[in-house]
Parts: C-alpha cells; sequence; structure tokens
C-alpha cells in the first residue's frame, strides 16, 4: 500500500465515520453546516408542533349552527365583549356636554363699530358714500343703503361729546347675556347641559339651566325696550340706533362642533374593552349544541390564539426562541462539556427523538381530551402525568452519554412548558423525571435495568404529582389519587416503550450500546467462533488482550465492557490470513521467510482493513469497527522496517518508513488506546523467557513509554495518570498469568502399573520432563511411543487425544 493509497483509505475512512444526510448534501453543505442546518430544521418543525393550541377550533360563524364536537379552552383567555364594549363607548361619548364658546368682547365691539359709523356718516354726506372710508368692508353697503336724513341724524349723533358711553350703557345689558344664532336649533339640542367656555380666559364652566341663554330676536327685543325706556334717545334716533344695531349685531355664544367631536373620540378611546374570562379546560360548546352568539365569540377568539397576523407573529417569535435555546444550549455545552462531542449523526438522532417525542405528546393531548368525555370524573390534566415524558432522556443516556442526556433534557422540559400554555409545573415534571431516568439507565447491561429505572421513575413522578398539587393550592382529594396514579404508570409506559425503541436505535443508527456490547461478548458469536476455529493463538491473545483492557478500563474509570468487547474483536482480520500471524503457526513454516519485507507489512497491514470489513459485514457497530480501525493507529512495523533497512545494495536506501507504518488513525478514544496498549503488552510479555514481576514491570514500562514517545496516543485523552495506572493494572494481570506452579511427580499407583523393564525409561523421562519445566514454565510433552505400548481400550487411551 503507497502513502497515497493510505490517504484516500483514510479520506474514505473520515467519510465513512462522519454520518451524512445525503451524498448531494455532503457535496453542499460541510459537516458543521450539516449540523447547523439539523436544528434549524427541528426548529422549524416544533415551532409547527407547538403552535396551533387552538386544537383546530372550527368556524361556526352564524347562530343556531350545531357543534360538531367538544371543544374547551386550551388555556385561559379574556375574550373582548364587543356590544358591551361599544354600548359603554357610546355612554362616555353621550357624557360630553355640547362645548359652547362665549365670547365677552361683543359689547365693546358692537359699541366700536356703532361708534365708527355714526363718525362716518358725515364725511358720506360731504363726499359720497363711495370716497368714504367705512370702518368695516360690511359697513360700506350699510351706509349706502341709508337716506340722507338718516345720515344726517347719525352725524348729529356722532356730535355729541358722550355718545360712546351712552351706546355701551344702552348695549351693555343687552350683549351681557348669552345669545345664540338660533334659539330653536339651541334648543333642538338642549340635553341637560352644555360646557362654556371663555373665549378670552379660556375659562369653562357647565351651564346646566338654559333660561339665561337667548337667541339674537329676543336680544333685538331688549334692547328696543331699553332705548324706548331711555331718556338719552329720542324716539327717532332710537329707531335709527335698533336698525343699525339688528344689522351689526352678532351672537356671542356658538356652538364648536369640532371640539365637541374631538372630546367625544377621546372620551371613546379612554374607555377600555369590556372582558370576560375564560378559565382553562372551560367547556366552549358541547357536541350537538346551538352555538349562540357568546359562544360565537369564544370560538373566534380561540381560533386567534394561532391564526391571523397575530398567530403569524406569535409563530415567529416562538421560532426565535427555539432557535436561540438549540444554538445557546449547543454552543455552551461544546466550549464548557468535555464529552458533549455529538456527531451529525448523534445530532441527527437527537432531533428525531425531539420530533417524535413532541408528535407524541401532541397525539396524546387529544387522546386525553377524548376520554374527558368518557370519563367526566376526572380531569383531563390529570392524564398529562402518565404522558411517557423520561423517553428521550432515557434513550440518549442509554445510546450516547450523560452529558448529552443533561442538555437534551434542559432543553426538552423548556420547550414543553411553551407547549403546555407556559406551565412551570410540567416543566418541572418533565424536567426532574428525565433526570431521574437518565442516571438509572447508566449502567444498562441487561434490559431488566429499563424496568428497574422504571419503577425508581415510578416512584419519583408520585412524589412530582404531589409535590405539584400542594403548590398548586389543591386540597387532598380524589384528583389527586388519579395523578399519582397516572405518575406510577408513566415510569412504566418510559420502560416499556424504551425497551422497543432501542433496538430501532442500533439498527437505525449503527450504535452499539452496552446491551448489545453484552450480546456481542458472547463467545458463541459467528465471528469469535470462526476466530477459535480458524486462528486459535490470535483468540487465546484476543481473551487475554480483554482481560488486560477491562481491568485498566476500570483504573481508569473508561467503559470496561466497551474495552473487554473491542479486544475480543480487535484482531478479527486474522481470519483470513492467519498462517502469516505469530501466534497461529505453531511448528509450522514461518511463511514471511519467502516474502519480501514490504510484502509481509502489507499482509499485517491488511488485517486492520479486512477487520473492519468482518465487522461491518457483521454488523458489530461503528464504534467497535472504529477501535479495530485505531488499535494499531499508526504506529512502525519495526521487525520488518528494519530487516528492510539490512537489505543490501540500493533496495535499502529507497525503503521509506511510511511504507511500513499502519494507515491509522491514532486512537480517538481511551478504550481505542487501552487496546493498542493491551494488544502490544500482552504480545510482548509472550517473549519472556522468565517472566518475574520485575520482568513483567519493566517489559510493560517499556512498551507504554515506546507508544507514547512514538505520539500514538496523542489524539486521545488519556493522561500520565492514567498510564500510570494502567500500567499497575498490566503488572497485576501479567504476573497472575504467569505465576510459576509447583512440580507434582507421578501417582504411586501409575509407577506400579509400569513394567519393570521401563522403570528406567520412566525415571530419564520424568527428568527431561522436570528440566522442561524448569526451563520453559511449560508442562512437557508425553513421548511418542509411549501411546504404542499401552494396551487397546485401557484407560492410558485417554491420554492420546490431542496429540500429534
Amino acid at each position: 500500500m503507497t502513502s497515497n493509497d493510505r490517504k484516500q483509505d483514510g479520506a474514505s475512512r473520515k467519510g465513512r465515520r462522519s454520518f451524512v444526510l445525503h451524498p448531494p448534501l455532503q457535496e453542499l453543505f460541510s459537516d458543521h453546516q450539516q449540523r447547523y442546518l439539523l436544528m434549524v430544521l427541528l426548529a422549524l418543525v416544533l415551532t409547527v408542533i407547538i403552535i396551533p393550541k387552538g386544537g383546530f377550533v372550527p368556524g361556526y360563524y352564524s347562530p343556531g349552527d350545531v357543534a360538531s364536537r367538544d371543544i374547551k379552552a386550551p388555556r385561559d383567555l379574556l375574550i373582548p365583549d364587543q356590544p358591551l364594549t361599544e354600548e359603554k363607548r357610546q355612554a362616555a361619548a353621550q357624557a360630553i356636554l355640547p362645548l359652547y364658546d362665549l365670547d365677552p368682547r361683543t359689547a365693546v365691539e358692537l359699541t366700536e363699530r356703532l361708534t365708527a359709523l355714526l363718525t362716518q356718516a358725515g364725511a358720506v354726506l360731504e363726499k359720497g358714500p363711495a370716497d368714504a372710508v367705512p370702518a368695516k368692508d360690511n359697513d360700506h353697503t350699510l351706509l349706502a343703503d341709508l337716506s340722507a336724513d338718516q345720515l344726517r341724524l347719525m352725524a348729529r349723533l356722532a356730535d355729541r361729546p358722550a355718545i360712546g358711553i351712552q351706546l355701551q350703557r344702552a348695549l351693555k345689558p343687552v350683549m351681557a347675556r348669552p345669545i345664540v344664532g338660533n334659539m330653536q336649533v339651541f334648543e333642538a339640542g338642549w340635553d341637560g347641559g352644555i360646557v362654556v367656555r371663555d373665549l378670552v380666559s379660556q375659562a369653562e364652566q357647565t351651564l346646566q339651566d338654559a333660561g339665561p341663554v337667548i337667541g339674537i330676536g329676543d336680544a333685538h327685543e331688549l334692547l328696543a325696550a331699553r332705548l324706548q325706556q331711555s331718556s338719552d334717545w329720542s324716539g327717532t334716533e332710537g329707531e335709527l340706533l335698533l336698525s343699525l344695531v339688528k344689522r351689526l349685531m352678532r351672537p356671542n355664544l356658538t356652538f364648536n362642533q369640532n371640539e365637541t367631536e374631538e372630546r367625544r373620540r377621546l372620551a371613546r378611546e379612554l374607555v377600555k374593552p369590556v372582558l370576560f374570562q375564560v378559565k382553562r379546560g372551560e367547556m366552549v360548546v358541547r357536541e350537538g349544541e346551538r352555538v349562540n352568539e357568546e359562544q360565537i365569540r369564544k370560538l373566534k377568539a380561540l381560533r386567534g390564539i394561532s391564526g391571523g397576523r397575530s398567530g403569524l407573529l406569535n409563530g415567529a417569535g416562538l421560532l426565535i426562541g427555539i432557535m436561540l435555546l438549540l444554538f445557546v444550549g449547543h454552543r455552551y455545552a461544546k466550549r464548557n462539556i468535555s464529552k458533549y462531542r455529538p456527531n451529525t449523526r448523534d445530532l441527527l438522532f437527537l432531533v428525531l427523538v425531539f420530533v417524535g417525542l413532541f408528535v407524541l405528546v401532541k397525539l396524546a393531548i387529544f387522546i386525553c381530551t377524548a376520554m374527558e368525555t368518557a370519563f367526566p370524573y376526572v380531569d383531563s390534566t390529570s392524564y398529562y402525568y402518565a404522558f411517557p415524558f423520561a423517553v428521550g432522556a432515557m434513550l440518549v443516556r442509554i445510546v450516547l452519554n450523560s452529558e448529552v442526556a443533561l442538555i437534551f433534557s434542559l432543553i426538552f422540559a423548556a420547550l414543553l412548558g411553551i407547549m403546555f400554555g407556559n406551565n412551570l409545573f410540567i416543566t418541572l415534571y418533565a424536567l426532574i423525571g428525565s433526570l431521574t431516568a437518565a442516571h438509572f439507565v447508566r449502567h444498562c447491561l441487561v434490559r431488566s435495568t429499563l424496568y428497574q429505572a422504571g419503577l425508581q421513575l415510578s416512584l419519583v413522578n408520585a412524589l412530582l404529582v404531589l409535590s405539584i398539587h400542594l403548590m398548586a393550592g389543591h386540597d387532598l382529594n380524589s384528583q389527586l389519587l388519579y395523578k399519582a396514579g397516572f405518575g406510577l404508570a408513566g415510569g412504566f409506559f418510559c420502560a416499556v416503550l424504551v425497551t422497543g425503541l432501542v433496538p430501532l436505535a442500533e439498527s437505525l443508527f449503527k450504535y452499539t450500546t452496552d446491551i448489545k456490547l453484552l450480546e456481542l461478548a458472547n463467545m458463541n458469536t459467528p465471528a469469535l467462533r470462526e476466530l477459535m476455529i480458524q486462528a486459535p493463538g490470535t483468540y487465546h491473545h484476543s481473551i487475554i488482550v480483554g482481560n488486560l483492557a477491562e481491568a485498566a478500563a476500570e483504573t481508569i474509570s473508561a467503559n470496561p465492557l466497551m474495552a473487554r468487547v473491542a479486544a475480543y474483536y480487535h484482531d478479527i482480520g486474522k481470519i483470513r490470513k492467519p498462517l502469516y500471524f505469530v501466534e497461529n503457526i505453531g511448528a509450522q513454516e514461518n511463511r514471511h521467510d519467502k516474502l519480501s519485507p514490504s510484502m509481509s507489512a502489507l499482509i499485517l497491514m491488511s488485517h486492520v482493513k479486512d477487520g473492519v470489513d468482518t465487522a461491518r459485514a457483521g454488523k458489530l457497530g461503528e464504534d467497535l469497527v472504529d477501535i479495530i480501525r485505531q488499535h494499531h493507529g499508526t504506529a512502525l512495523i519495526k521487525f520488518f522496517y528494519d530487516k528492510a533497512k539490512n537489505q543490501p545494495g540500493s533496495v535499502a536506501q529507497q525503503v521509506d518508513e511510511c511504507d511500513y507504518r499502519y494507515p491509522g488513525p491514532k486512537p480517538q478514544t481511551r478504550e481505542a488506546a487501552l487496546i493498542m496498549l493491551a494488544d502490544a503488552v500482552e504480545a510482548a510479555s509472550r517473549t519472556l523467557t522468565d517472566p518475574t514481576p520485575a520482568r513483567i514491570q519493566g517489559m510493560v514500562q517499556k512498551i507504554i513509554n515506546n507508544i507514547f514517545i512514538d505520539g500514538q496516543l496523542d489524539e486521545c485523552e488519556l493522561t500520565l495518570k492514567d498510564l500510570h495506572n494502567i500500567a499497575k493494572s498490566f503488572n497485576r494481570i501479567l504476573s497472575g498469568i504467569f505465576h510459576h506452579r509447583i512440580d507434582y511427580p507421578e501417582p504411586v499407583h501409575k509407577e506400579r502399573e509400569k513394567e519393570p523393564a521401563k522403570k528406567e525409561t520412566a525415571k530419564k523421562e520424568q527428568s527431561k520432563r522436570k528440566s522442561s519445566d524448569d526451563s520453559t514454565g511449560e508442562p512437557a510433552k508425553e513421548p511418542k511411543d509411549r501411546g504404542s505400548e499401552s494396551k487397546k481400550g485401557s484407560t492410558e487411551d485417554l491420554k492420546r487425544l490431542g496429540m500429534s
């Protein structure tokens, strides 16, 4: 395998490791973008699921329609009473009295105009009406209509020294009263009072009696009477002044329609809408009832919860909130929680769990609403405590890890509270239940653990129901018993659902859970049985590596079960070429003696790729496949590399170290690193001629140091303290494996059965066997001719079984 081949193989492995949604998506989006795209899609789907709180309320818009089903209010509502609100606004507008403006300057202005007109009369007589300059524009017409006698009379009146005071004394009493232009119109609009505003001081006062108000005709009559009674004027002068005043006088009290309407509009706006309350769970309309006006208003309000512009704004706000919750939660956990490292496959799994749970809860809500009709004595909200809220946290904890389960539980509980109408009690119930269930399935090695966790969850649910019931201020009544019973049932439902969903998650997403690991740990699986038959040396080696890795995993708080099972399968690629590996050769010829070093290195490297293919064919799971791929890292096959370097001629100069290194990648997890260390230590322990504890300790220390110095542990999370504990664990296990045994002598009754002629031969064989035990630490084999000298059918024939 060349360097380019290994790079291509590494790239393909990287692509397989990253769980992609679809090949076109892989080309358009990177892994990072795919993950954020999944969160955006999740936010959209959850918004669609959560938004319709109205429960698809039908639109009954005319009284008398028959309701097709029972409809309840999903939450507390305040519905405006439009008729009553309009009635109150009309009353508020009617309460505003008409506004009239009173001009107190009218008497003075009338006196000044009349005085000026009298003064102009002389000029008109001398120059003519066209040349005279009247005080007002319309006064020109008035002077033109007067006769010469009237003008001369006016000129004589103007010559009086106190004419202004006399006119003011005559006009002021009349003009002091409120004068309107049309008394009939004023009386028709009178409704118990008016507001009079002084245009000079802007002071307002309410006039409750219309008696002081007179029309302009009445003012003329009052002025005529005063002129007749006054001694200041003759009859002719009085008639002239009265005719002039009639043409000059204007009302001093005028209706301000614009201001009145503005005040009435403000009064209407100040009236707040009249609301009537609809409590959560209140029956709005029952099936078969005829819908009335009040129910129509309630139904329209229910539809308004999720419809129209208000519904769109509500949905947009909810979408933004969910996206922020997902992004911030994911970002925070990724930066601050070391074990929170979900890849694209994990996020897709979480998205499906979220969506599946919310769809399940939504369907359960509709079922509970229907059940209330059949069981009216049970409140529909009591059924909520039977919902399997903790299923998601249990699945995530079993399939992934506790850190991801914690973040999942927090986000799920928050969104669930929003779905139930911002219900804090439901949030508390779901959060505590999810954390409890996730805690009790942390070591789920057998499926009965799920039901034990379900039992613990049921007890916690019952206590939570009691707590929530009391916090809500309810008395100890029958509903508490129903809720507690549903809470107990909820734990059992969670256990049943998770039992069925875990195998589905393992199959769809290729996850390897502890339950599956226990199944794979069975030594009768097809892969291990084939390994035992085809490569017995590798099989025994894998068992020892499993013991070493499991013990070391326990000392560093890794996953012992994963380490043991991964050790069993880490060399299954050797099944295809078992005789090319030294542990399977036995007394046969070493086939590498006839191969070049580069070919031997390729054969050794191929067992990693063959192991990955075999693991995928056997559906062992991606976690085990990754460990098989990583258990040699990029280590150097030193024996054949040195052999290639020592070749004579130009061949040794062309040796590339990269061609003698495993393709990798390096171990990414602690379990993969443990398999690498245990594999190397177990293989090296076979080379010890005298495996004393001191030699074992030195060998373990040397192997671990070499692997560490080679950089094979750079990409996993092992610390120096972990390496120290691993070395101590390896020393303990290997010292137990290579312990010394006492050399027991042959039994006496067997010595007596032997022929006397062969005692000397037996003694020689016994001494030879003893020396062999001392030198190799293994029992010597029986002599080949021993079976031929035994009689047929005797008990000694059993000793020939298994002997070559």
